[in-house]
This record gives structure tokens, C-alpha cells and sequence, in this order.
């Protein structure tokens, strides 16, 4: 399969991801946008108040990470980009 194919429905997938998790985020006035996937990789921004939030890391592990993985499982590491 073509790499650039495959990339592509990585992204969306993750895209995917991230629109269902957005509606939880919003609640507690914050949001989160795709930086970018490389490779297995996904990095992305946490903002609003979520950005520096004692409970950020959770977030990121427990929520976004988990979900990302369930609609990609190609993904291995979510990483928040300050």
C-alpha cells in the first residue's frame, strides 16, 4: 500500500478521534487541535483550560492516548506539544 495513502488514513482516523473527544473538552472550556502524525506518533495541543491543567496529563493519557489508539491502532504515542 502506498505510504502517503496509509498516512493519510492514519490522519483522518486520528481526526475522527479527536472530534469525538472535543465535546467533553469544550465542557470544561477547553479544546484540543492535531499538530501533526509522524509515523506512529500523534502530536497534538491541548488549549483553553486544559493547557496546564493539574489534570492535563490524565486527560492526555487516560482520555485522548485511549481514544486515538481505539480509532487508530497503528498510533503508539500521543504526545501534547506546548
Amino acid at each position: 500500500m502506498n505510504t502517503n495513502i496509509k498516512h493519510e488514513e492514519t490522519v483522518t482516523k486520528v481526526m475522527e478521534a479527536l472530534e469525538s473527544i472535543k465535546p467533553f473538552l469544550n465542557r470544561d472550556g477547553g479544546d484540543i487541535e492535531l499538530v501533526d502524525v509522524e509515523g506512529d506518533k500523534v502530536l497534538v495541543k491541548l488549549i483553553g483550560n486544559c493547557n496546564g491543567c493539574p489534570m492535563s496529563f490524565s486527560t492526555m493519557k487516560l482520555g485522548v492516548e485511549n481514544t486515538i489508539k481505539q480509532y487508530a491502532p497503528e498510533i503508539t504515542e500521543v504526545l501534547n506539544v506546548e
